[in-house]
């Protein structure tokens, strides 16, 4: 098991997530047409060149599921109990075909469960930075862990 128990982390540790991934335009398609999402910007070259951003721009919501995504094998594989929320979702750079993503994640609270004292209550800020070193994304996600036993 690559995730850790509630009990194992510490307020401030950060983890630099090993697994990179470059973004495809089979993922930006894929994910668009699963979702139901006609955007223009993310499915019509022609009319993402007139845009602001002169090319295709990935969807933003597959860049939020990818930083999700990357972080899960070293913070929760294993011992999640349950996502309780993810707050102040932020994409401040764009992404776009050929991108390539690294994930990193900071605890930033850790609370007892009131309901379940066999588990604890993780807050990560969870980051997802492009290869020019820019957040494109970064989000606050609460997760309740199993305890160790």
């Amino acid at each position: 098991m690559a995730g850790k128990f509630f009990d194992e982390w510490q307020v401030g540790e950060t983890i630099e997530h090993e697994i990179r991934r470059t973004v495809t335009e089979t993922d930006n398609l894929l994910f668009s047409t699963m979702t139901h999402n006609p955007q223009p910007l993310h499915l019509d070259v022609e009319a993402a060149k007139e845009s602001g951003f002169g090319q295709i721009l990935v969807n933003s919501t597959f860049t939020f599921s990818l930083l999700v995504g990357l972080s899960v094998g070293d913070t929760t594989l294993g011992t999640l109990v349950a996502n309780l929320g993810f707050n102040n979702v932020v994409t401040p750079n764009p992404v776009f075909i050929g991108d390539t993503m690294r994930a990193r994640s900071e605890v930033k609270e850790l609370r007892e469960s009131k309901s379940r004292p066999e588990a604890g209550i993780v807050t990560f800020t969870h980051e997802l930075i492009n290869q020019k070193d820019e957040v494109v994304c970064r989000c606050e996600r609460t997760a309740l862990l199993k305890r160790s036993a």
